[in-house]
């Protein structure tokens, strides 16, 4: 049992050096990208590094926020926390709330990511991750909006399936999991 641990965590550390080198080499295929791009068209260099720029400037703020939560989220949650509300043994409770996080969320999609990185590798569910991005597409300020352009038992029925169809799929990738 002992040895078994020891591989694993060993496989782990060894992965883990591995992906932290990803983001070096993509770093580095940028660069080299800009530098080529340079050579090419001297003047396009510009218009790309202020779109960059500009994104960047967008999407700071939230990521400083996202950065300070998973901070505050890693501090204050234990790993028993995440399991006991979406581990294993989670049960109807942890379908609950990760359908209900899902349809509050907001802001951009790829800010979520690490927060639920973070998340999985404290023991939350595989299934209960795409559960909770699959709900990210019920927007309750929209809600009203449709009601008045589709009616009321259009939309109703549409968030039913919805939720349905979420549990499917969550189901679905613990299954493919297993």
């Amino acid at each position: 049992m002992k040895e078994k641990r020891a591989t694993e965590n060993r496989v782990k550390k060894e992965g883990k050096r591995e992906s932290s080198y990803y983001g070096l080499y993509f770093l580095g295929a940028v660069i080299v990208l800009y530098i080529v791009l340079f050579l090419l068209k001297p003047e396009s260099i510009q218009i790309a590094l202020e779109a960059s720029g500009t994104v960047l400037i967008q999407i700071a703020p939230v990521l400083i926020l996202i950065i300070l939560f998973m901070g505050i989220l890693d501090y204050l949650v234990k790993p028993k926390t995440v399991s006991k509300y979406v581990g294993k043994g989670s049960g109807i409770k942890g379908w609950f709330l990760a359908i209900s996080t899902g349809m509050l969320s907001h802001g951009p999609i790829y800010i979520w990511y690490p927060l639920l990185k973070e998340l999985r590798d404290q023991g939350m569910r595989s299934g209960l991750i795409a559960v909770f991005l699959y709900n990210r597409a019920i927007k309750i300020p929209l809600l009203p909006l449709m009601v008045y352009y589709f009616g009321t038992v259009f939309v109703v029925l549409l968030l039913v399936y919805m939720i349905i169809a979420s549990i499917l799929e969550g189901k679905v990738i613990e299954m493919i999991e297993k």
